[in-house]
């Protein structure tokens, strides 16, 4: 029966760890092990203090070579460095996530630290109520970060900061260029991804609906973050559907249908053309007038133990660290070039700004998407679905 017993408590803290099931139900069921087996207040119910006594903290991510830089490059040293584990977990999509963080409300629950993409999501998340204040004395290396990415930060949550900035990039235009010319790619521009020549060799991204209206905005020569003719947007869209042969669900599906030669365009996230570009692949990266940009930020949620949430995130803010990262993942650090030297290979990513001002990048406007995110996201989806 006791063996019994440790197996199902062996299955369910791996369960706890992978995130299936959230911290309160796995110190509920200790308890209930406990004491159906008669074991509180023995070596058993002393083990479980000890267990719960070593720190851990949660980080969610993008997955893929994102991930694994994170991962070798931050996590590992900073448990070697501390003792405290970093229970990394990932997400396909930025809604999926949201869902689950506010299925595990009242906070202080499975979820922590999460890398949130561009500052719509920091004022999602903030405007839920999850947002929490650091303690930015705790976190000194944060003064070598651009002074450019924390300010829209402040803005929104009154001067304080619920996350640090880390990184940043583009969703471009990656193409094939054994099938398509640098001259074509840089003729039509965003219009690339309407070429009726290249149907059923299109893709995109299924789980953005602003990423497919930015480039449609573009395709139809309007602003992005101000669209004054949305018939035109949801037109495009649904043209540009019948070109398509996949809508992918992640950065790993982007790759391999890039490297694969299953598509021969498609919106797609700088670093990982970088990293496909790297690998000795033909691929080409556009980025027409009015690319999508985004800042993307380390989020601690609320309820989240803050001493550990902020000395994981000076240490990753150290400048070794950050660097190592950011060459790893393919995405320049938030680190202000005019305060730490920089790596020759992170010098010549896309979206690099060596001024560290970001002056002439174009980022969504939180307030207005997200103003219209319920409204969009569903017809979007109706008209991914082909209706």
């Amino acid at each position: 029966m006791a063996n019994e017993s440790k197996v199902k408590l062996d299955l369910v803290y791996e369960a706890y760890k992978n995130g299936t099931i959230s911290r309160r139900h796995f110190l509920k069921y200790l308890g209930l092990a406990g004491a159906s087996l008669g074991l509180i207040g023995t070596p058993f119910s002393n083990a479980v203090k000890e267990a719960w006594a070593a720190k851990s903290i949660r980080f969610d991510g993008w997955g893929g070579s994102v991930s694994e830089a994170f991962r070798e490059h931050a996590f590992k040293p900073f448990t070697k460095a501390t003792g405290i584990e970093v229970v990394d977990g990932e997400f396909g999509d930025m809604n999926s996530y949201l869902t689950r963080v506010k299925a595990s409300y009242p906070p202080g629950g499975e979820f922590n630290i999460a890398h949130l993409s561009a500052v719509f999501d920091y004022a999602r998340y903030a405007e839920l109520g999850f947002a929490t204040a650091l303690d930015e004395s705790k976190i000194p290396n944060l003064k070598n970060v651009m002074a450019s990415m924390i300010k829209p930060l402040r803005d929104i949550t009154k001067g304080t900061l619920s996350a640090v900035p880390y990184d940043l990039g583009q969703t471009g235009i990656a193409y094939n260029t054994k099938h398509i010319s640098k001259e074509k790619a840089e003729k039509l521009g965003a219009s690339l991804l309407w070429d009726k020549e290249l149907k059923g060799k299109l893709g995109s991204w299924g789980g953005d609906f602003r990423t497919n209206m930015w480039y449609a905005a573009l395709h139809t020569g309007q602003s992005p973050n101000n669209m004054t003719d949305l018939k035109a947007i949801w037109a495009a869209l649904r043209e540009q559907r019948g070109l398509m042969k996949k809508y992918r669900s992640s950065g790993a599906e982007l790759m391999s249908l890039l490297a694969n030669g299953e598509i021969y365009a498609t919106v797609a996230w700088s670093g990982r053309v970088a990293a496909l570009q790297q690998e000795g692949n033909p691929i080409g990266y556009l980025s027409p007038k009015g690319t999508y940009s985004w800042m993307e930020y380390l989020f601690v949620l609320k309820g989240t133990d803050l001493e550990v949430a902020q000395q994981l995130l000076n240490f990753m803010l150290e400048p070794a660290a950050a660097i190592a990262v950011a060459e790893g993942q393919n995405y320049p650090p938030s680190l202000d070039p005019s305060k730490v030297e920089l790596t020759e290979k992170i010098k010549k990513m896309p979206a690099f700004d060596p001024t560290g001002k970001l002056e002439g990048y174009l980022f969504a406007n939180p307030a207005y998407w997200n103003a219209n995110q319920v409204d969009w996201t569903e017809k979007w989806d109706r008209i991914k679905a082909g209706s």
